[in-house]
């Protein structure tokens, strides 16, 4: 009888061995498949995005030298009228992650910074100038570097810089999406994901 219960328990013990072998080999090989699935997006996600935009402006440059104690000035004047093409590109095969297949966590540790760029379209109108105060290349030098930083200025403040953010974060959600999707922690540095205001919080503004 001891024979037979002490064999009945070996069959109970094996089968619960191969079953748990079974299970443990079905667990590793849905790990292994989760993690090539977010590996795959991570490569899908490192792409360019470029968002576009147009500017106008409309600027008075004047500049007066004076003479002889202050008796006699010089004066030089021009209307400046620019039409400018911006945009705000992310470079996103610098996203820099790791990926930790023991605990079931994907930390991003590099978000690219922006890259703005402004191509200015400068027209000159109503051009005055007297003889001892004309137009040099060191006036159009200022007069762009005004404007350029005029424009950099405006732009900042403007719905291109929101519609780029909204692109990038637009990326950054199809990592957070499905690793919440298969229990997996999301992480910027040492900043856990957890929603998309995360996502907003840890995009980068254009320096």
């Amino acid at each position: 009888m001891r024979k037979v219960l002490f064999g009945i328990v070996i069959a109970i013990l094996i089968v619960f061995g191969l079953r748990y072998c079974e299970h443990r080999k079905e667990e590793q090989e849905r790990l292994e498949a989760n993690t090539a699935l977010i590996q795959k997006q991570l490569e899908n996600v490192g792409k360019l995005i470029v968002t576009e935009g147009n500017f106008a402006q409309v600027f008075t440059y004047e500049d007066s030298k004076q003479f002889y104690m202050d008796l006699f000035s010089a004066n030089k004047r021009a209307l400046v009228v620019v039409n400018a093409e911006a945009s705000i590109a992310y470079d996103l095969s610098q996203i820099r992650t790791e990926v930790d297949e023991a605990n079931k966590t994907v930390t991003i540790t590099n978000i690219p910074q922006p890259e703005l760029s402004i191509n200015p379209n400068i027209k000159y109108y109503d051009v005055q100038q007297d003889y001892f105060n004309q137009f040099e290349a060191s006036d159009y030098n200022k007069i762009k570097d005004t404007i350029e930083a005029s424009l950099r200025k405006k732009i900042e403040a403007s719905e291109l810089v929101t519609n780029a953010q909204n692109r990038l974060i637009s990326e950054l959600q199809k990592i957070y999406i499905l690793t919440n999707s298969m229990d997996w922690i999301l992480q910027y540095k040492e900043q856990s994901i957890t929603s998309q205001e995360d996502l907003e919080d840890v995009v980068p503004l254009p320096d």
